[in-house]
C-alpha cells in the first residue's frame, strides 16, 4: 500500500468515526430543539456559538489548522440550525421574484436546506416577515456600482420590529442568455432588468443590440425560453440558464468584473440582536436634534470610542417633510465586548432624538444568522 492509500485508508476510518459522531451531536441537537420549543428560544444564540469556537479552536495544537477548524466549526453549527429550523417549522425564507432571481440564488446560498417562497414585491416579503409566514426575508441591500436600494431601507425603518440578522456579499456575473440552438450573431434584442442593462452598456453597444426593460433578469430568462426566438436574449445567471434549458452566448457581459451585490437577512424580532463586540458589526437607525451640529456630536461619540464607521446614508423622514433619519453600519473596534456596545448605545441615545440597533452581526461565512 502507497503513502497515498494508507492516508485516503486513514481518512475513509476518521469519516466512518464522524458519522457516528455525527449522529451523536445531532441527537443532543434534537434535546435543544425540544427545550426551544417549550421556551421559544431563538435558533441562532450568537454569545453560545462564539464560546464553541474559542473554546475548540484553542484545542487544537497545529496552529496552522485553527482557521481551517474555525471553518468546519461554523459550518456544522449551521447544519445544526438549518436541522433546528426544519423541526421547529421556522425554515421558510422569502424573497422577491421567481426562482432563479438573484434574490433567490443568494437566499440558497444562505439557507441551502429552507423552504424557499416567492413574492412579487419586497413589502410583501417584509410582510411575510412580520405576520409569520416566513421566518426569514432575503433582500438586495447595496450594490457596489449603482448604491443602496433605498426602498428597502426605508421599509427597514418602517417596521420597528424587524432585524437585520445577517449581510452576505455575492459577486454579481451577468451572462447573455438565449434558447438552445442560438447563436450571438442571431440576436436582435435583449432583454433584462434595467439595472442588469446598464451595467451591460459597453457590451451591448458594440454588437447594437436593441434593448427592453423587464422587471427581473430571472422572469427575462423565463420569458425568453417561452418565447423560443433565437433573435431575442436575456441578461441574467449562469443559474438562470440551466434553470430555464438556456444556452449561454456570452459569459460575464457587465463591465465592472468587481460588481458586487450585498444581501440582508431580515427576521422579527424575538429579542434584541445581541452584541458580542469584536468583528460584529453594528447597523444603527438614528434621527438627530434638528439643531445645528447635532449630527456632528453623534458622529464624534462614535469616533472616540474606537468605532469604525463604514458608511452613512440619510433618507427623508416619513411623514417629516425636510427633515431625514440616518443609517449608519459601524465594525467593533479590537478588545471591543457586549459592555462596550452597550455603553456606546447608552451614550448615543442620550445623543439622538431616536435611535434603533437594526442589526449585530458577521459578515465572515455564509449563514451565520
Amino acid at each position: 500500500m502507497d503513502l497515498l492509500q494508507q492516508a485516503r485508508a486513514e481518512i475513509d476510518a476518521v469519516d466512518a468515526e464522524m458519522a457516528a459522531l455525527f449522529e451523536r451531536r445531532m441527537q443532543a441537537v434534537a434535546d435543544v430543539v425540544r427545550y426551544k420549543a417549550e421556551t421559544g428560544k431563538p435558533v441562532f444564540d450568537a454569545a453560545r456559538e462564539a464560546d464553541v469556537i474559542t473554546r475548540n479552536t484553542a484545542r487544537l495544537q497545529n496552529e496552522e489548522l485553527r482557521p481551517y477548524y474555525k471553518a468546519f466549526l461554523q459550518e456544522a453549527m449551521a447544519v445544526s440550525r438549518a436541522y433546528q429550523r426544519a423541526t421547529l417549522g421556522r425554515d421558510t425564507a422569502a424573497y422577491q421574484g421567481v426562482e432563479g432571481a438573484w434574490s433567490h440564488i443568494a437566499l440558497r446560498r444562505m439557507f441551502p436546506f429552507a423552504r424557499a417562497t416567492a413574492f412579487a414585491t419586497w413589502p410583501e416579503v417584509f410582510d411575510a416577515v412580520q405576520n409569520g409566514d416566513a421566518q426569514f426575508g432575503v433582500l438586495p441591500f447595496e450594490n457596489s456600482n449603482a448604491g443602496d436600494v433605498s426602498a428597502v431601507l426605508d421599509l427597514l425603518y418602517t417596521h420597528p420590529d424587524i432585524i437585520v440578522t445577517h449581510m452576505q456579499d455575492m459577486p454579481i456575473q451577468q451572462d447573455l442568455l438565449g434558447v438552445k440552438g442560438a447563436k450571438l450573431s442571431n440576436v436582435r434584442t435583449v432583454i433584462s432588468h434595467p439595472q442588469a442593462l446598464a451595467q451591460s452598456s459597453v457590451f451591448l453597444q458594440q454588437h447594437g443590440f436593441a434593448t427592453q426593460s423587464w422587471i427581473n433578469t430571472a422572469d427575462a430568462a423565463k420569458h425568453i425560453a417561452e418565447l423560443n426566438d433565437p433573435t431575442v436574449a436575456a441578461i441574467a445567471s449562469a443559474e438562470t440558464a440551466e434553470l430555464y434549458g438556456l444556452d449561454i452566448l456570452a459569459e460575464g457581459v457587465n463591465a465592472d468584473g468587481d460588481n458586487t451585490t450585498r444581501f440582508i437577512v431580515i427576521e422579527r424580532a424575538a429579542q434584541p440582536p445581541v452584541m458580542t463586540g469584536e468583528g460584529q458589526r453594528l447597523s444603527l437607525l438614528f434621527t438627530a436634534r434638528h439643531k445645528p451640529g447635532q449630527l456632528a456630536v453623534v458622529l464624534d461619540q462614535i469616533g472616540a470610542r474606537g468605532f469604525n464607521m463604514e458608511c452613512i446614508k440619510s433618507r427623508p423622514l416619513p411623514h417629516v417633510p425636510f427633515e431625514y433619519y440616518f443609517y449608519v453600519q459601524l465594525v467593533c473596534p479590537a478588545g471591543c465586548d457586549a459592555a462596550a456596545c452597550n455603553s456606546l448605545l447608552e451614550t448615543l441615545t442620550g445623543a439622538c432624538s431616536t435611535l434603533r440597533l437594526l442589526g449585530a452581526f458577521t459578515l465572515d461565512g455564509i449563514d451565520q444568522q
